[in-house]
């Protein structure tokens, strides 16, 4: 790596939920006690440092820990071979054996920094049983606050190191782009040489600016705003895999996204607050789902009924309400009242005080009544392609979190596995940093390579982006709002080709109408830029769910059979030219 400027290798990291707090700290720490940084470290945030998805995490943090604190009989074998299943043999391989074998090192992680997780009566970690796990191996905080419970930690840690000189943090800081050039001299022995990050571009409380930097790692999480409904805060805004493709980075993956599948059915504000999700853990303690006509139907649709994989029951509440004639967005019940019988008056409560709070709110009572539910969009497993070191496949950048596609998830995430995600790869980023950053260390592959069978370009508006504009100048105005409603509808929980290319004609309008606006010279304000952002991770989905014929994990086609092997068109990477 060739330093972009004076002093200790600057990384700027983007984002502040749990990928982007973790690596922070450990990249602060880094050879602590030497008198001088390694690291000079950088935490830019659009919002508080609190707003990200971690915050609103509820069910916990899957890691198989020693067999002292382990569940009787579970194994990482285990815990690698749940998350291969429901992630539809699309993972990763290895992605996951790092995954699963190196959570028991993070967990203690996270101890270091000040998280605690809940106690068991023993004094060992209570540890909780969700869908499609075959063993209980959930850690959780606060019963089911276990993302605030670990986001204000983490936070208070960086708080710390900011008072101390060895974090700098800016909120409300909104990346705008990332800044490439090639390293003085221009060329290697080996010929030319590649263009690198060398720096943002980002608004500060409105106002433009640049920082020069070594590296950055994108951890800015998901696009939950690409839908009508989603469990997402409004950050959620698709910013880094925008950021990513512009710079050139390969993206993968894009149409694997998750919903899930129990979310509090209640009046959605649009740009507001996120859908109550109601946890996978509530599944896991009992809970059962029913139709309006109070019948059980999830036994019809999987044998593990309610504590399938997340794709499958939330498709199956999309194909049972079609079944039955029921609307589209009619909604389920989820129905805990067995459980409260069987453990006892208060147990919920108990166990779910934020989810009892919340619900209590609603006007429901969920001891003595079910709650009306239906899916929401929750987690995107496709993201800018890293290797197994979060490097992508432009020099200097990595991701790590939501925004990255490790592997690890596959075509449908494992309950708990994010948060985990997060914590493996943001301190493999910042390893990896380390490591890239002393131009003397030997080591083989600098960032993540970009298989041979990779198009030569991609074009998300399509051939006829131009041409589509010009025919229908007076369709639908773009907005958030018309964003949402398109892309659940043609790109939610069921798809189809139909739907897909009806969707792909329409967001090419509106990207063409938007690219007119940007030609007039007026800057563009936070807002903008998120619209832009969800705008073209919108396209790159939709390409992504044309170019795969055939249904896997949280990609389901009603119009087509499902692929017979994981390579099967569609599974190959995207990259910008």
């Amino acid at each position: 790596m060739t330093r972009a400027i004076p002093g200790p290798p600057r990384l700027v990291i983007v984002g502040s939920g749990i990928a982007g707090l973790y690596a922070a700290l450990l990249a602060s720490d880094a050879d602590v006690g030497t008198g001088t940084p390694a690291v000079e470290v950088v935490l830019l945030t659009k919002g508080t440092l609190e707003q990200s998805n971690t915050f609103y995490a509820q069910g916990g943090v899957s890691a198989v820990l020693a067999p002292a604190e382990a569940s009787q009989g579970d194994s990482v074998a285990a815990h690698i071979a749940d998350t291969l299943a429901a992630g539809a043999g699309l993972n990763d391989a290895e992605a996951v054996r790092i995954l699963c074998t190196e959570a028991v090192r993070d967990i203690e992680g996270l101890r270091r920094y000040g998280v605690h997780f809940d106690a068991g009566p023993g004094g060992a970690p209570a540890l909780g049983l969700e869908a499609a796990h075959s063993a209980p191996r959930i850690l959780h905080a606060g019963g089911d606050a276990t993302g605030t419970c670990i986001a204000r930690s983490l936070v208070a840690a960086v708080l710390d190191r900011a008072v101390q000189g060895r974090i700098r943090v800016e909120t409300s800081a909104f990346v705008t782009g990332l800044l490439t050039g090639t390293p003085e001299g221009g060329s290697t022995a080996a010929g030319p040489a590649e263009p690198r990050i060398t720096g943002v571009a980002y608004l500060s409380n409105g106002q433009p600016k640049q920082l020069d930097a070594d590296a950055v790692l994108l951890a800015t999480g998901g696009a939950g705003r690409l839908f009508a409904r989603t469990s997402n805060p409004s950050v959620a805004t698709a910013d880094g895999v925008a950021l990513a493709w512009r710079a050139g980075a390969a993206v993968r993956d894009l149409e694997f996204f998750q919903f899930h599948p129990t979310t509090l059915a209640v009046a959605e504000v649009p740009g507001g607050p996120p859908a109550l999700l109601i946890s996978e853990a509530v599944r896991g303690e009992g809970a059962v789902l029913l139709d309006a006509t109070g019948h059980r139907f999830m036994p019809g649709y999987h044998p593990d009924a309610e504590l399938a994989p997340r794709d499958v029951v939330s498709r199956s509440i999309a194909l049972h309400l079609a079944a039955t004639g029921a609307s589209a967005d009619s909604p389920v019940f989820l129905d805990a009242r067995g459980i409260e019988a069987d453990r006892g008056a208060g147990y919920l409560a108990r166990r779910f005080p934020t989810i009892t709070a919340a619900t209590r709110a609603a006007g429901y009572d969920w001891t003595r009544q079910p709650v009306p539910v239906s899916p929401a969009a929750h987690y995107w497993m496709g993201g800018v392609a890293t290797d197994l070191w979060a490097r992508t496949s432009v020099p200097g950048l990595y991701a790590a979190g939501e925004v990255a596609r490790t592997g690890a998830q596959g075509a449908n995430r494992l309950a708990s596995n994010s948060l985990l995600e997060g914590l493996v790869f943001g301190r493999r980023a910042v390893t990896a940093f380390l490591h890239d950053a002393r131009p003397a260390a030997a080591g083989p592959d600098r960032r993540c390579p970009v298989p041979a069978e990779q198009p030569a370009s991609h074009n998300p508006a399509g051939d006829e982006a131009g041409a589509a504009a010009m025919a229908d100048p007076a369709g639908i105005p773009f907005s958030r709002a018309a964003l949402a409603r398109l892309m659940t509808g043609a790109a939610g929980v069921l798809r189809s080709g139909a739907q897909l290319e009806q969707a792909r004609r329409q967001l090419a309008r509106w990207a063409a109408g938007i690219n007119d606006a940007d030609d007039t010279g007026v800057t563009l304000g936070q807002g903008d830029h998120e619209d832009r952002n969800l705008l073209l991770a919108a396209q790159l989905l939709v390409a992504a769910a044309l170019q795969r014929a055939g249904s896997a994990g949280a990609h389901y086609r009603d119009d087509a059979a499902p692929p017979t092997d994981r390579h099967a068109a569609g599974t190959r990477p995207m990259q910008r030219t």
